[in-house]
């Protein structure tokens, strides 16, 4: 087996620390916007929630890819 293989990348510890900083931010982010969206009808909120609960995923893929590759594309 290749030993050049075995040995740990730094991009892992990395990119998982990049992707909580990202979570962290979209926290913040929509959380400060609550009190905007507090006042919308019910069924916008939930049209809202469920949007910013997937959209924040999109960066992810090629973060994730460059964890593995080390590349960006």
């Amino acid at each position: 087996m290749d030993r050049t293989r075995m040995t740990p990348s730094w991009r892992k510890p990395a990119g998982m620390l990049l992707i909580l900083l990202l979570i962290a931010i979209w926290c913040v982010l929509i959380v400060s916007l609550s009190a905007t969206v507090g006042g919308w009808h019910w069924l916008l909120q939930l049209v809202f929630y469920i949007v910013t609960g997937i959209v924040w995923i999109t960066p992810l893929k090629p973060l994730l890819r460059w964890m593995e590759t080390g590349r960006w594309r």
